[in-house]
């Protein structure tokens, strides 16, 4: 390793203060990010830092680094760079991440962090002038992955906007009604709805599509439990209420489905088309309906708001069941489900290569902060 490289305390390279305090009645609408211990929780009309800074947790989720380009608000449960002393932002940013903060964290009920200790930690840090070049390396594949994902983002829109006017606009049946052909679909599509409507127990509803049961379309299957000591290393994702929770190496669930919040983040929705172990806080779908129907269907069906009152929040499988949806003819799922299904391969592809460009640079963050691995032989790995 180059001798420009710096040994010392945290605290030599960066300066970390805590954030200030900013209760909600006193929040206004505005332009500047408020970042709380878990990242961007609202937003107000004046900054207390300017940008570019660096925020962490100090209480609630501790270990999250958050970089923040804009002028900004940490609240009090954070801590965030006040002096960088020189050293680039976003290095720093990237450094932070390979520090262990649990390391530094109190044993109360509520773990924190004390920045005082904190700034005892002996690290060592890169030349500033490599520190840019890291940056913009490991930022060049941040960038990549946030790409996919908000391509992956407009492609959920397109689906979402598409079964919103098929099926609770009901666009096309209008455009029948009134005489006009309907608007981005074939003669052959366009002859799958009716032309007309009839009132039933959801309103108006297109004739012949009248409300039956949730039930009747599909079942929320059970989950497993399957506890993290339990689980044995594999490319099998396991799901909790608020997404994937860790790895397994055998599935529960063999084909594509829906995760479905049923203790915890209650409502949550999750599409899979890999192979998955659903465990016992959710629920996962089962039906001889595409998924990608069913999996819109139940983003209109406001899941979120259906928690019990219960000491821990949750879903009563029955009350979904009772949901009364139109019944809409398979021909015509059918033909939504050929123009979703090719936007949701792209999303699949969009995800596994956002899936591994992150895998890649956290498998390379620490190597380069380190000094471990130099920018050339990084570049080779990522072939960029």
């Amino acid at each position: 390793m180059s001798s420009e490289w710096r040994d010392g305390k945290l605290g030599e390279f960066i300066e970390l203060k805590r954030g200030y305090d900013l209760p909600q009645a006193k929040r206004e609408a505005g332009p500047f990010p408020l970042i709380s211990s878990s990242g961007r929780s609202d937003q107000h009309s004046s900054p207390m830092v300017r940008g570019p800074g660096v925020v962490t947790g100090r209480y609630g989720t501790i270990g999250q680094v958050f970089y923040v380009e804009e002028d900004f608000w940490p609240l009090n449960t954070t801590l965030y760079v006040r002096d960088f002393k020189g050293n680039d932002p976003r290095f720093i940013s990237y450094f932070l991440q390979t520090v262990d903060f649990l390391a530094f964290s109190d044993k109360a009920a509520v773990p924190g962090i004390n920045r005082n200790h904190l700034h005892e930690a002996k690290v060592q840090l890169a030349p500033v002038r490599e520190q840019r070049k890291i940056a913009e390396f490991l930022g060049m594949l941040d960038q990549r992955i946030t790409l996919l994902r908000e391509t992956n983002a407009t492609l959920e829109a397109i689906a979402q906007a598409l079964f919103k006017s098929w099926f609770v606009d009901f666009d096309p049946v209008r455009a029948k009604r009134d005489g006009r052909a309907p608007e981005g679909m074939d003669e052959a599509t366009a002859a799958l709805f009716p032309d007309s409507f009839e009132d039933s127990e959801l309103g108006e509803v297109p004739r012949g599509w009248l409300p039956c049961r949730l039930d009747s379309l599909l079942e929320l299957a059970y989950g497993k439990a399957l506890k993290a000591e339990s689980r044995r290393p594999g490319p099998v994702p396991v799901y909790g209420s608020g997404g994937v929770t860790g790895w397994h190496d055998t599935a529960l669930v063999a084909e594509p489905s829906i995760v479905v919040g049923r203790k915890g983040t209650v409502g949550s929705l999750y599409w899979e088309s890999r192979p998955f172990f659903p465990i016992d806080t959710v629920f996962y779908v089962r039906t001889s309906l595409p998924m990608s129907y069913c999996f819109e269907l139940l983003k209109t069906l406001g899941l979120q708001g259906m928690n019990t009152d219960a000491a821990v929040p949750g879903i009563n499988r029955e009350n979904v069941y009772r949901l009364l949806v139109p019944s809409v003819p398979d021909r015509v799922i059918a033909a939504f489900d050929a123009v979703v299904s090719s936007i949701r391969r792209r999303i699949d592809h969009n995800a596994g290569h956002a899936e591994t460009l992150a895998a890649l640079r956290d498998t390379l963050l620490p190597r380069l902060i380190s000094g471990q691995l130099r920018l050339p032989e990084a570049a080779e790995e990522a072939q960029v």
